[in-house]
């Protein structure tokens, strides 16, 4: 696993030894991001499924997580802060 130097925190350490997704956004994650950061977005991943109880086999669920896998790593556009008074209610 190669060092990089991360574009989230923009310290240099061990990087993903591969791509999490098998697109473009996943070769970028693997080439651009740390193992340290890719760690913290699981774990606002698993909040986010967990508060908004997106069934991920829907693709409108995925494109919302792709989303905001991009906006969480990268800085693009705005990542959804978990809102517990939404819990359960969002349709998709």
């Amino acid at each position: 696993m190669a060092d990089v130097t991360c574009v989230r925190c923009g310290q240099t350490r061990a990087g993903l030894p591969y791509a999490p997704f098998n697109n473009d956004l996943g070769k970028r994650i693997q080439g651009e991001i740390c193992n340290v950061c890719w760690q913290e977005w699981l774990k606002q991943q698993t909040m986010l499924i967990n508060h908004y109880g997106l069934n991920l086999r829907d693709p409108e669920a995925k494109q919302f997580l792709f989303k905001q896998t991009e906006s969480f790593l990268f800085g693009t556009g705005e990542a959804d802060q978990v809102d517990t008074s939404k819990q359960g209610t969002i349709q998709w």
